[in-house]
């Protein structure tokens, strides 16, 4: 049963399931070619995000730690966000480095996007580079959010990588994106 990917799959049916805020549940009813089989699948529909990498000019990474429902745990990360509707993802790292961290950039560059997870979820997720990050008032996160703000030397991230400090695959993806950390990652916990 080798069908080509692309031709196998027949949009049959999708249903609207319950808005959950930060996703939206939608079922997906298709046919599968070659055995015209029918199947339901869950797709999250959601907003897309951004991490940003702020680097200082001093050879700093500001970093956040905050709390995180999905593990029950605090970690440490880039700060980022949802990109609101109708709002240009290269703003919305901005606005997202301003509230979390407190911090402004001299400049913010593109350094990748990529779906999250494809198999369920239509959002993608933008990462970016800020440079000259400077501290630009208080930080000034969400009424649910309890953030710390870290700034570690840009030389301790591959270390910090590697020994498993960052528990967020996105992160360590926006660490290779902006060119922090190179070769195989290591260190889980």
């Amino acid at each position: 049963m080798n069908a080509s990917p692309d031709t196998c799959w027949t949009l049959l049916s999708r249903r609207e399931g319950p808005d959950l805020r930060i996703f939206r549940v939608r079922f997906d009813r298709y046919r599968i070619a070659p055995t015209d089989i029918e199947r339901d699948f869950v797709v999250l529909d959601g907003p897309d995000w951004v991490n940003v990498v702020p680097l200082t000019d001093d050879g700093e990474v500001v970093l956040v730690r905050q709390f995180r429902h999905g593990s029950g745990r605090v970690t440490l990360e880039v700060p980022g966000g949802v990109v609101n509707r109708g709002e240009d993802p290269a703003a919305a790292a901005l606005r997202e480095l301003r509230e979390e961290t407190g911090c402004a950039a001299r400049s913010i560059e593109p350094i990748g996007a990529l779906n999250p997870n494809p198999a369920i979820q239509t959002n993608r997720c933008h990462f970016f580079l800020a440079r000259g990050v400077v501290p630009d008032g208080p930080p000034e996160p969400d009424e649910a959010e309890r953030i710390e703000v870290v700034r570690v030397p840009r030389r301790d991230v591959p270390r910090l990588v590697g020994e498993g400090a960052f528990d967020h695959a996105l992160v360590a993806l926006a660490f290779g994106f902006a060119g922090l950390i190179d070769g195989p990652l290591s260190g889980t916990r």
